[in-house]
């Protein structure tokens, strides 16, 4: 594949010689048909005298007409669109009339998406709750706005949009934007904070509404709507300790969209209207630190931006720190080193499993020169980040030296797209004329960018709520069921986030001794396992059970699998029983058979996981 540009390996977009700034969209929603049909006009800024053609990227998009708007005057202009490059897209050429000068550019293009455009999932009604009528989201992170709108997909560049969208008026239209005006069947959006392509979003179904503060609601279909309200009731006081850490809040609006189970992300930090799992409805708030994360990202990865995703760290690895530092400051600082260990047990699986093939892969700074952002997607960047920036803020001093910077950079690169060295260069800055100025000669930037495998180094976390899940796993795993039947150790009273770590651990384990039906049942039994709606711990369950190799209960793996396709769960699920010779088949089977009811970036990976590509 090789890069397609200078700036991003991902794009054709030439962003040093024109930019976005403003987008107009107009859509009509077609659920007949699944597509959107309509135009786009971008408002470029060229930087470049005599620039010849625009590069835009676009992915199986049905381009009819582009048209230069120039004194009141519409003149149309050449385009053509190159052979699709496989999980990447296609270029689009505009050409130029010769002599286009430095500054404002107005281009029309007319089009209407693939009926099965990766970015968009179209749901039948018998896919949804209601039962009744359709639904559409989108999910355009990393690569995936350019199936929806031909476009610069590349965050390197960032813009404001309007959009009109026409829709049957029974439903309801959402985007990452706030509603400037509604009417039966057509809603008007207004973007004002530049924004990159991915974060264009959209949905539309049955939806309805409640309040979760004074600019905040939670969406969601009518039948789980007040479940929504209640598990995430703490949105407001997560907002309110996220501004307290990174300074104001711009967006105006935090809305959540309570997606469904076939959006294949934990949360999605859409601007204005974040999206989330339902698998996130546990009953008891216990995996609502997801909104936190999605929440965070208001200022990490929304307002100062990864410029291309080989720095997909600086999006993630920073919000997975100040998302922890929210629980730290709602919870207690033995919660947050508890979750950035229970982070470390998750990442060290990840290593062993996902990318035990593809080392290079575990770098905190990737090479994307020949592989997509979805096949790079991993738990690396969120927890090797987060890890690399905790080891910072002990060796400067603790949060009390560190918390400053942080809002310091956070409004220093503010509407901005940056790389490693812009941030390298903000630590030296802010740093050097203080009396910590020679920490930052002990950073050995090269290690943390470019070791493979877990973090160099591993900061000094307090171990007490970890100790007593790692004494669980050791026990579970080097005993017998008689032995544990008979012991008191077992029956210590744990919270819901150690139960979940305690299996994760186990799972880690090399070597489980007795690992037999007896064993899980005792499992079950012991921590009422079968009888928790956490998805968390029915995942880790399911996982332990493949272990055991239980095939009499492979039809309940199964249906675990199928009941959500969010990526976290279902490609770990898919990758083990592809390791077991006897359910492999089976697991075929059943992911043919509903692989068109996922979206594409799941199935895709899934297929690879299987070894199906």
């Amino acid at each position: 594949m090789g890069r397609l540009g200078t700036v991003d390996p991902s794009s054709y977009s030439q962003p040093d010689l024109i930019t976005t700034e403003h987008s107009v969209l107009n859509w009509k929603v077609d659920f007949g048909s699944t597509k959107l049909q309509g135009s786009v006009l971008h408002r470029f800024k060229v930087l470049s005298t005599n620039l010849e053609k625009i590069l835009l990227d676009v992915r199986d998009l049905n381009v009819t007409n582009a048209t230069l708007l120039a004194g009141g005057s519409e003149v149309p202009i050449n385009f053509f669109i190159s052979d699709p490059v496989d999980d990447i897209g296609q270029k689009l050429t505009l050409e130029l009339p010769s002599g286009t000068a430095k500054g404002s550019l107005n281009v029309r293009i007319d089009y209407e998406t693939s009926s099965s455009a990766s970015g968009l999932q179209w749901l039948n009604p018998a896919q949804t709750l209601g039962k009744e009528h359709p639904y559409m989201f989108s999910q355009c992170q990393a690569i995936h706005a350019r199936s929806v709108i031909p476009c610069q997909d590349t965050p390197a560049v960032k813009f404001t949009y309007d959009a009109t969208v026409e829709h049957p008026s029974e439903l309801t239209a959402l985007m990452s934007a706030l509603i400037d005006k509604k009417e039966p069947g057509k809603t008007q959006f207004k973007q004002e904070v530049p924004i990159p392509a991915y974060l264009v979003a959209i949905a539309i179904g049955k939806l309805v509404s409640r309040p979760l503060g004074e600019n905040s609601n939670v969406w969601a279909e009518e039948a789980i709507v007040e479940a929504c309200a209640e598990e995430f009731s703490e949105t407001a006081t997560m907002l309110k300790t996220a501004s307290d850490l990174c300074g104001p809040y711009v967006w105006k609006q935090y809305d959540l969209l309570v997606m469904p189970p076939s959006f294949p992300f934990g949360g999605m930090e859409n601007p204005c209207l974040t999206f989330v799992t339902p698998t996130l409805l546990a009953g008891d708030k216990s995996l609502a630190d997801v909104v936190a994360h999605e929440i965070a990202h208001s200022w990490t990865g929304n307002l100062v931006t990864n410029k291309n995703f080989e720095h997909f760290w600086l999006n993630e690895g920073f919000t997975v720190f100040v998302e922890s530092k929210i629980v730290g400051r709602m919870q207690g600082t033995k919660e947050l080193d508890f979750k950035m260990l229970s982070n470390l047990t998750d990442l060290q699986e990840c290593l062993r499993t996902q990318l035990n093939k593809t080392p290079e892969l575990t770098k905190l700074v990737v090479d994307l020169s020949n592989c997509g952002p979805d096949d790079a997607f991993s738990s690396v960047p969120y927890i090797k980040g987060s890890t690399f920036l905790r080891y910072l803020e002990d060796l400067f001093g603790g949060p009390t030296v560190f918390e400053p910077f942080l809002r310091d950079y956070l409004k220093k690169f503010a509407y901005k797209s940056i790389e490693t060295s812009d941030f390298k260069s903000a630590l030296y800055d802010y740093f050097k004329d203080t009396d910590k100025k020679d920490k930052l000669n002990v950073v050995d930037w090269d290690l943390w960018l470019t070791c493979e495998g877990m973090p160099p180094i591993i900061p000094k976390f307090d171990e007490s709520l970890a100790n007593v899940t790692k004494e669980l796993a050791q026990l579970w795993s080097t005993k017998g069921v008689a032995e544990l039947k008979d012991s008191p150790d077992i029956k210590i009273n744990i919270s819901i986030h150690q139960l979940i770590d305690f299996l994760g651990k186990l799972i880690e384990c090399k070597d489980i001794v007795d690992l037999t039906a007896g064993k899980i049942e005792l499992l079950e039994s012991t921590y009422d396992l079968n009888n928790s709606k956490n998805a968390e711990v029915r995942f880790r369950l399911n996982r332990l059970i493949i272990r055991a190799r239980l095939i009499k209960r492979l039809d309940e793996i199964i249906a675990f699998a199928n009941s959500n396709f969010r990526m976290k769960f279902c490609r770990p699920i898919y990758r083990d029983l592809a390791d077991w010779p006897e359910a492999k088949p089976a697991a075929v089977r059943n992911f043919v058979s509903i692989k068109d009811q996922m979206m594409a970036v799941c199935s895709h990976t899934i297929e690879k996981d299987l070894g199906l590509k």
